[in-house]
């Protein structure tokens, strides 16, 4: 089947032209963190600034891919890295097309991690940190998921019955436990801005 499989790469326009034609440098900013650390809070909101400002994105969330692309996964070790696996190479795309890619993914480990900065790129890959306690997180859970899990309604769910390793090389280390929405947004649109301006 392989050798029926003839990428035309080669025969493409490339990162670099659309990149011109959209002024921008397609990067990839990625938000780990545990459920209700406020990933998606500032993943919106960021979406939403760089709109204003001109920049083309895509925010790619945990929930809206398992419900469409990645629907037939579960939480098992296994599928958590195909998982990610497919975000990233969905990630890569984009950033292949010029478009500047935003994603909130618990992606719970320095290997999950790692696989997707290998595949994205390291110079195209950057990582935020999206502090906030077990404590936090749990007096935010508007989804009930930390209650249900704690009842063992959810297995392997991350911070309860599943591990969650704090990133070893974060760019940004986002702390939601006490510091306001708009001083993170600020904080984060600040670096980000460096990064993919033309």
């Amino acid at each position: 089947m392989s050798e029926n499989i003839k990428p035309i790469f080669d025969k493409m326009l490339s990162k670099q032209e659309k990149e011109k034609q959209l002024h921008q440098r397609a990067k990839c900013i990625w938000f780990t963190g545990l459920s209700g650390s406020g990933k998606s809070t500032l993943a919106t909101l960021l979406e939403k600034k760089l709109f204003e400002l001109n920049f083309a994105t895509a925010l790619l969330d945990g929930d809206n891919i398992r419900f469409g692309l990645n629907k037939d996964l579960g939480f098992s070790d296994e599928e958590r890295i195909e998982n990610i696996r497919r975000i990233a190479e969905v990630n890569k795309l984009f950033n292949d097309n010029g478009i500047i890619t935003i994603n909130t993914f618990v992606s719970p480990t320095n290997y999950i991690r790692s696989l997707a900065k290998e595949i994205i790129g390291n110079e195209n890959f950057f990582l935020i940190y999206v502090n906030a306690s077990i404590e936090t997180c749990e007096s935010r859970d508007v989804k009930g998921l930390y209650k249900k899990a704690r009842k063992g309604e959810i297995n392997d769910f991350t911070g309860i019955s599943a591990p969650f390793e704090e990133p070893d090389d974060a760019q940004l280390i986002i702390d939601t436990n006490s510091e306001s929405i708009e001083n993170n947004l600020k904080t984060i649109t600040e670096y980000i801005l460096k990064e993919i301006s033309l």
